[in-house]
């Protein structure tokens, strides 16, 4: 087995910017990322598109109109749990920040492209993945 450590790094020059990305994860389910569609569409990049755990590829319209019929669950009064954040810097002022989730019925690992553009912090790309053991750096069983 691997050190943790490369899935969990964070520099230490990188923790001011960790505790602020942290309050917005999950995003679209804390009151940091935001509440309404107006907030969302602030924070989320023209071009932002993701990738949902179920492996299906979700565009910015989609999910916008999405969370403007719905509101979306909130992550703590919900109690799902984050943990594992990792965060690197990619270039400048813009960071990868990745998580494991724990939801009542599925754990996902999480990754997300965020940019500090001077006034906010915007969301490039995301992606989940459903996972079946918390094993890292284990061959899976051929079936």
């Amino acid at each position: 087995m691997s050190d943790q450590n490369v899935f969990t790094r964070i520099a230490p020059d990188l923790l001011s910017v960790f505790e602020q990305l942290s309050r917005r994860e999950p995003i679209f389910h804390t009151p940091e990322f935001g509440h309404t569609v107006t907030e969302f569409e602030k924070v989320m990049d023209r071009e932002y598109w993701e990738v949902g755990a179920s492996g299906r590829r979700y565009s910015r319209e989609f999910i916008l109109r999405a969370v403007g019929k719905d509101i979306p669950t909130d992550a703590a009064s919900a109690g799902w749990q984050i943990y594992d954040c990792g965060l690197r810097r990619l270039c400048t002022e813009t960071y990868l920040f990745t998580y494991t989730l724990r939801q009542p019925e599925r754990l996902t690992r999480r990754a997300t492209i965020w940019q500090n553009t001077g006034d906010c912090w915007r969301i490039l790309y995301h992606q989940g993945t459903v996972v079946s053991a918390e094993e890292d750096d284990v061959v899976p069983n051929q079936l």
